[in-house]
């Protein structure tokens, strides 16, 4: 299966609480927290809900 490294780039502060919630099932919490993820549609759509605060790239 295809994976995606995930790099959250800005700050969680000011974001909504369901935006912390989205990062954080992503294994995201600090500034330059990476994780690698399975590219599916489940993690899609979560990486799509917090595009703005996070860097995607193909592994």
């Amino acid at each position: 299966m295809e994976k995606i490294k995930v790099t959250l780039v800005r700050s969680l502060i000011g974001g909504s609480p369901k935006q912390k919630a989205t990062a954080k099932a992503l294994g995201l919490s600090k500034i330059g927290d990476a994780t690698i993820q399975n590219n599916d549609a489940s993690v899609l759509g979560k990486v799509n809900k917090i595009s703005h605060l996070v860097k995607v790239e193909n592994v």
